[in-house]
């Protein structure tokens, strides 16, 4: 059994700065004026929960986030100010913009905060020492707060100063985005209502072996689509034509096919795993690519598989229509591409008519629900891509571990932190 974080439950935050970690990293585009401003606000809405609340409750909060990969050094084209303007838009508050990550100045923005009042720090990892974990930048960043609030679940499977290394110094407890990331995902390992349907799709089989293997032994049902059913099908000695096979991920393939249950004699704790019966096979993938519905899936020469076939999605869809509980991970084609994207449009349907809990990774799957108008439609929608997969995977996530242990000093409420 897993444990949990502390939550802000836990916490006396009234008249505290809080120092909140927040996942930011939000798409951008360029307005007709060359400014920049957030293409998606997804994960700006998702953290608003917990910014809100903190904020009733008479925090003075500092916001701290990465955006892109600017490598340590400043990049003014990943500043965070397009991120401030969108927060103020979406709270109707004043959003200030500190003018660095750390430092004497930004510390003094902090104490001149007052309830409610909200600070953005620049982009976190303008600072090398955010991704090596730097103690001593670890610690100037809790000298901005007295209490510390981990909501950034999409990176919480890297151990980097702003999710790890900060929660030793401070009283710590997880937001609600991530209290709820790691209640639900763990809740449908554990205690699902059955049966549980996993589907998996995507590119590369060794990319998500570990998420198969997991959910062939707590699964009923494990099924398969994209372009990782390819190495499936050679596995199982069909020709797969141009489609992107490779032979590690066959071996992969063939070694998951033998630990799957039989599906007509189903066993205890070994799922049964569905591959495609038919596929959508092109010349190419472009949207005016020669393309026709494959009956079977012996792919002939110079064609290649980029979507699932009519029936595997009415074979899928049987499966998924009696779930007690569905996740879904990685598209069923090249959905970007209209000639291809059926499969993964049926499947996503599906899964938003299910009558049981519905859990969709982040990624791909997150993209191909906006894709379809059908993000609002599913129970949940992980904000995390590595880290949901990870915690899926049964592996340790830096950041919600060191929460585990700061779990005393948090529901003590201590007052005042490092920089008190």
């Amino acid at each position: 059994m897993r444990s949990h974080p502390p939550s802000i439950d836990d916490l006396d935050v009234r008249g505290k700065r809080v120092l909140v970690r927040v996942d930011f990293n939000v798409p951008l585009s360029v307005g007709e004026d060359g400014t920049p401003a957030v293409a998606d606000d997804t994960r700006i809405v998702a953290a608003l929960v917990t910014i809100e609340e903190l904020r009733g409750r008479g925090a003075r909060l500092v916001l701290v986030s990465h955006l892109g990969r600017p490598k340590g050094k400043v990049v003014p084209e990943l500043s965070m100010a397009p991120v401030a303007q969108r927060l103020r838009e979406l709270t109707g508050a004043p959003v200030t913009l500190a003018p660095a990550v750390v430092g004497a100045e930004v510390k003094a923005l902090t104490e001149s905060l007052h309830d409610g009042e909200l600070l953005l720090l620049e982009n976190v990892r303008f600072e090398a020492g955010e991704t090596s974990n730097d103690p001593a930048f670890a610690r100037a960043l809790a000298e901005l707060a007295d209490v510390y609030v981990d909501d950034a679940f999409g990176v919480a499977h890297r151990a980097h100063a702003s999710t790890e290394g900060v929660v030793h110094l401070l009283p710590s407890a997880a937001g609600r985005l991530l209290e709820r990331e790691v209640n639900t995902l763990t809740e449908i390992l554990e205690h699902p209502a059955t049966p549980l349907v996993a589907i998996v799709g995507g590119s590369k089989v060794a990319d998500k072996i570990a998420v198969i293997e997991r959910f062939l032994q707590v699964a009923d049902v494990v099924m398969i689509g994209g372009a990782m059913c390819f190495p499936f099908l050679c596995a199982l000695g069909h020709k797969v034509g141009e489609s992107l096979c490779e032979d590690e991920d066959t071996a992969h393939a063939r070694q998951l096919l033998a630990r799957a249950s039989d599906t007509h004699t189903p066993q205890p704790g070994r799922a049964r795993l569905l591959v495609p019966s038919d596929l959508v096979i092109g010349d190419r993938l472009a949207d005016d690519a020669q393309h026709r519905v494959l009956p079977g899936v012996e792919v002939p020469a110079g064609w290649m598989g980029l979507d699932i076939g009519p029936e595997t999605v009415e074979r899928y869809g049987r499966e998924i229509a009696r779930a007690g509980t569905v996740f879904w991970n990685g598209p069923m084609g090249a959905f970007e591409f209209e000639p291809f994207a059926s499969g993964t449009r049926a499947v996503a349907e599906a899964v938003a008519k299910a009558p049981g809990l519905t859990v969709v990774g982040g990624g791909d799957s997150a993209s191909a629900l906006a894709h379809f108008g059908l993000e609002h439609s599913v129970d949940h929608l992980s904000t995390g891509g590595g880290a949901t997969l990870e915690l899926v995977e049964g592996a340790t996530l830096p950041g919600v571990a060191a929460l585990e242990g700061a779990g005393v000093g948090a529901r003590a409420g201590v007052a005042g932190g490092v920089g008190s």
